[in-house]
């Protein structure tokens, strides 16, 4: 128990990802804050450890339900940018015009659909942006180590000086994203529609349910597997 008590949560996740559900059930947020071992979180939330390493055990035992932790660098990036990054783009638009209509129609009887619609307008464009600082800037820096490292041949230190500048800027912003949509979820009761929901008011809800936990594993293919291995791979480059 004591090993897996000083193990980072994401670690634990990046290591069988049926954890997350574990985790997420006693309020561990093991994307944003997975730099934080166990034992520190069974603190921070008031939680007796022994029955959540024996709940965690019990998920290690069991089929990995991802294997991203075992792909290379490129490949990783490709998962992110195919499954993550893409669902993002192709999600937004539609809730938007979902969280637009729920406003119009029940704005008055439930005012918090106006934070709601608020948060999630202002989230999502500053997630698009993100996706393209990532991109444009770190992807290929990282992909272009790992080309390097495989062909043997120099490569510049890149212009923003060391990988963590660019790393330390998209592990905050996706510290200050989960934090506004953990704010969309207290505010819709955790997605759970009132007595008088439409069908509209149920399809938004489960989709931004849907949109928060694609986040969150994207968020953590990122802080937990894919940043570490370009760091420790960057640490170990000699430059040109």
């Amino acid at each position: 128990m004591e090993s897996l008590l000083q193990t980072n949560v994401g670690d634990i996740v990046a290591k069988n990802y049926r954890t997350a559900q574990v985790l997420t059930a006693y309020g561990i947020d093991f994307c944003c804050r997975g730099r934080v071992t166990l034992e520190e979180a069974c603190q921070s939330q008031q939680l007796a450890p022994e029955i959540l390493v024996s709940e965690l055990e019990e998920a290690l035992q069991l089929p990995n339900a991802h294997q991203d932790h075992l792909l290379g660098l490129p490949q990783l990036i490709d998962t992110i940018v195919d499954e993550h990054h893409a669902y993002l783009r192709a999600t937004v638009p539609a809730l938007k015009a979902y969280l637009e209509k729920l406003v119009k129609r029940h704005g008055q009887q439930h005012p918090e659909l106006h934070e709601i619609k608020t948060l999630f307008f202002e989230g999502s464009e500053h997630l698009l942006a993100h996706l393209k600082k990532e991109e444009l800037i770190l992807f290929p820096y990282i992909r272009a180590m790992v080309e390097s490292q495989e062909k043997n041949y120099p490569l510049a230190r890149p212009h923003f000086g060391e990988i963590d500048n660019p790393i330390r800027m998209m592990e905050a912003e996706h510290q200050t994203e989960g934090e506004r949509f953990s704010k969309i979820a207290q505010l819709s009761n955790h997605y759970t529609p009132p007595e008088d929901g439409c069908q509209t008011y149920q399809v938004t809800f489960a989709l931004l349910q849907e949109f928060e936990a694609d986040l969150h594993r994207h968020i953590h293919l990122e802080n937990n597997i894919l940043f570490p291995q370009a760091q420790r791979l960057f640490a170990d480059f000699t430059f040109k």
